[in-house]
């Protein structure tokens, strides 16, 4: 035990909780670069699978293009810019800080007003009206992110929100983590400890993280009440946000159990497992539980339209949650996909313009769990859903009793994020394929035919440039 705490102290005195969060900022910045760009050279419309028109004809999007005038390049090239920029600032103030400490944890506290520094200019920069450091991409992001704060509850939430929002979902531990980073910093607070969270600022912690749990729930009640909506899938996908505020305030809850025992039998408590004895601990438990299973049910089904886990009647419905116009690109070339092509025939390219593609079928079936568009090569599916499944339920690592004495800012929970957020850029890649295929399905007339047999040694997956590729098994 003390050998960890000595590991923890190193580790704050080297790396503390300040730069882990620009750090952790700085990788979904280049996770959502890495997105983009795999999707476009995937022949994926980014432009128009992020993009819609508001009121007057503006195009408002988490992409400020012009897709008629720029290359496909420039879809990513600005983010990876942001990126370059933004890790460049940070790894410039990291090196300042450790050239000052010299590794010295009494010289800590005296020069973190660097780490203090580096994150306002990082907030200063972001809110900058002046046309430096990417400002386009800068004011798409507070745009989208005040789209979902305050959303509009006259329409349906648009696709590039609803990725946005669940985005955010993932970074749901990074706002807490902002809020200790503040304490730290403040004057008289130290960047090596916790500052002691009294009376009602205990609760602080739970509710920042609850926030884009919040955020998505609302999201899913105004789809749900929208007038031209008739599915209850929003209030179910609803249903999968509620159950992350128990998770979030019980879990916050065993803090008081745990500073009761110790006040009544002493730091070594914390070396107990005392945790299954307790029933705030078994309710945390089972809340965990089902908020993880029920979220990777979901991922499956229906952010990624896979079978593997589908209830047999429903594959044979092809249900979609009535939304305004999501993909402007597709549903401006619609006619002319049905014209030109057959519903079980579609070609990958149309007159030189790359657009998302619909599988051949020949009646064919496809993989047992799967489905039949497949527009990635067929390994990343189950490597795709056994990660997903295992990151989802990386919370049980938390079940060690020894963790409940780590602090929020330690190291096994910066690696906790890490892994959520490599979890959320999978996500991505499955869930902008599916909206594209189904888009693609109710537009261009072609409807996957149920499949009643799952054992056959053929099926067909459509490459990038829209050739089909027989597989056999």
């Amino acid at each position: 035990m003390d050998d960890f705490v000595d590991d923890e102290i190193s580790s704050a005195v080297s790396f503390p909780l300040p730069f882990r969060v620009l750090v952790l900022v700085g990788l979904g910045i280049l996770g959502w670069a890495t997105n983009l760009h795999g999707l476009t050279l995937l022949g994926i419309d980014i432009s128009g699978a992020f993009s819609f028109t508001g009121h007057g004809g503006h195009v408002l999007s988490p992409l400020p293009i012009d897709r008629h005038v720029q290359p496909r390049y420039s879809f990513y090239a600005p983010v990876y810019r942001l990126f370059i920029s933004y890790s460049s600032w940070c790894f410039l103030a990291w090196c300042i800080f450790r050239l000052s400490t010299h590794n010295d944890p009494l010289l800590v506290d005296v020069f973190k007003f660097i780490p203090g520094l580096a994150c306002l200019c990082v907030l200063l920069f972001l809110a900058s009206p002046f046309d430096v450091l990417q400002k386009r991409e800068r004011d798409a992001f507070l745009l989208s992110l005040r789209r979902c704060i305050f959303p509009s509850s006259g329409r349906a939430t648009y696709f590039s929100d609803i990725v946005f929002a669940d985005v955010l979902t993932s970074f749901a531990k990074v706002f807490g983590d902002i809020w200790l980073s503040l304490c730290m910093l403040w004057p008289g607070n130290s960047i090596l400890e916790l500052p002691p969270q009294n009376g009602s600022s205990k609760w602080v912690l739970p509710v920042l993280m609850s926030v884009p749990y919040a955020i998505r729930l609302r999201q899913c009640l105004i789809d749900y009440c929208f007038p031209g909506n008739v599915s209850r899938r929003p209030l179910y996908n609803a249903l999968k946000y509620a159950t992350s505020f128990p998770v979030i305030f019980l879990s916050a809850a065993q803090r008081l159990v745990v500073n009761e025992l110790v006040a009544e039998k002493g730091e070594e408590v914390v070396k107990e497992a005392w945790h299954g004895e307790h029933q705030l601990f078994r309710l945390w438990l089972l809340s965990a539980l089902v908020n993880s299973l029920y979220s990777f049910w979901w991922d499956l089904t229906n952010d990624w339209g896979l079978d593997l886990l589908k209830i047999e009647s429903s594959r044979n419905h092809n249900t979609r949650v009535p939304r305004p116009l999501i993909l402007p690109s597709l549903h401006s070339r619609s006619a002319s996909i049905t014209s030109n092509t057959t519903p079980s025939v579609t070609s990958g390219r149309e007159e030189g313009v790359d657009r998302p593609l619909l599988p051949s079928r020949h009646g064919r079936p496809y993989p047992y769990g799967l489905r039949p568009s497949l527009l990635y090569p067929l390994p990343v599916y189950p490597l795709i859903i056994f990660l997903n499944l295992v990151l989802r339920l990386t919370w049980s690592a938390k079940l060690s009793s020894h963790l409940h004495s780590y602090s929020e800012g330690s190291v096994v929970i910066f690696w906790l994020e890490m892994a959520e957020i490599l979890r959320r850029w999978m996500w991505v890649f499955i869930r902008v394929e599916w909206e594209v295929v189904r888009s693609r399905t109710d537009e261009g007339g072609y409807k996957g035919s149920p499949v009643s047999s799952y054992d056959a040694e053929e099926y067909e997956l459509v490459s990038p440039n829209g050739e089909e590729a027989e597989l056999e098994s």
